[in-house]
């Protein structure tokens, strides 16, 4: 008798099958996804070949606790999440794509996340849970779910992104794109999105200026979170510039065409009415 425990993960094994590996956004965690997709498919429980890659990784969080993945019943009622996370390095961790993604990132990203992580832990620690997060938390919460990282040492690139300079960033720089710029996914709402991907899937791009491919990402983003969450730059989605990450030059054979820009209701002209003078 199939029991509703083997018809969820049934579900998420259907769902890993759907996950193209070789799309640009998943090509960074491919090497640790793919294979625990494949495992997970087989038969394989997900926490436990998290565990054993972390532990190989030697990941903690930021009080030096091995970081592993638990069963979502493991976190006690009433906790917070990230509270407890930071208190004993457990991850609760569901069948499903959104925690499959939030791990990989685990694994990817080990001092991002262990920052984001504090981060969210420290305000915890000193304001309780309220009913809303607040703009520490609500812009830490946005960057964990949903950001992408910007890297580019061009200002002119940077200008462009945050001046909502469409065809200046994705028109006329487009040769520069993959080594002057890049982007690199982070979020794992935003990795789940693209599983189906669609035109208006906008993401919170967070700016480093980095040349792609510097092996230092990781570390560099993590002291960029701390700094910014340290000075009070990390206040809501302010922190953050708007980016359709289907117009990236390599994510979408459509848009090898200018007009594919031209749609307004997904690459607008800014808050305040910026508009592209290119």
């Amino acid at each position: 008798m199939r029991t509703q425990q083997t018809a969820a993960g049934e579900h998420f094994a259907a769902a890993l099958a759907g996950i193209d590996w070789s799309r640009p956004w998943f090509r960074p965690f491919a090497a640790h996804g793919a294979a625990l997709a494949a495992a997970v498919q087989g038969g394989a429980d997900l926490r436990r070949g998290l565990d054993a890659r972390a532990a190989a990784l030697d990941l903690r969080n930021a009080r030096g606790l091995p970081l592993r993945f638990i069963a979502q019943h493991g976190l006690p009622h009433g906790s917070a999440y990230e509270a407890h996370i930071h208190a004993t390095g457990e991850v609760p961790t569901r069948d499903n794509l959104h925690d499959f993604f939030n791990a990989l990132v685990w694994l990817h990203f080990p001092h991002a996340k262990r920052a984001l992580n504090q981060i969210q832990a420290e305000v915890i620690a000193r304001e309780g849970v309220p009913t809303t997060r607040g703009g520490v938390r609500d812009a830490a919460t946005l960057f964990d779910e949903n950001a992408v990282l910007f890297l580019s040492a061009d200002e002119r690139m940077t200008a462009a992104l945050k001046g909502f300079g469409w065809k200046s960033l994705f028109v006329d720089a487009r040769a520069a794109w993959g080594t002057g710029c890049a982007v690199v996914p982070f979020g794992h709402a935003l990795l789940e999105k693209l599983v189906q991907p669609y035109k208006s899937v906008t993401a919170h791009a967070w700016i480093l200026p980095l040349l792609p491919g510097d092996t230092a990402l990781d570390t560099v983003l993590a002291e960029s979170l701390r700094a910014a969450a340290t000075a009070g730059a990390l206040r809501g989605g302010r922190s953050f510039a708007p980016l359709p990450v289907m117009g990236i030059p390599g994510w979408c054979e459509d848009n090898a065409r200018a007009d594919f820009y031209a749609d307004a209701t997904v690459f607008r002209p800014g808050r305040r009415g910026d508009r592209d003078a290119g």
